[in-house]
């Protein structure tokens, strides 16, 4: 029996300054930080994790982790991955 890959669930990190903290718009979209493209969640979250933390002292720096394969692939079924 051959093994079947799992699906792969892509996640994107990125960041950027904010223009206000109490919305997501930001200051310069080409300045936007993009830590990079990860193949789960957890390996994504820990790249956010690092990023937030390094930049804690900036109140308009956030990092959002961005569910890609969602947008790849619509599946309800992976909605909690």
């Amino acid at each position: 029996m051959s093994e079947v890959a799992p699906k792969q669930l892509l996640h994107l990190v990125f960041g950027g300054e904010l223009e206000d903290v109490s919305g997501v718009s930001f200051s310069d979209v080409e300045k936007l930080d993009i830590v990079g493209i990860f193949p789960d969640y957890a390996s994504a979250r820990a790249a956010w994790k690092a990023k937030a933390q390094a930049t804690v002292d900036d109140a308009h720096m956030r990092y959002f982790v961005v569910h890609l394969h969602r947008l790849l692939d619509p599946d309800p079924t992976l909605q909690g991955a």
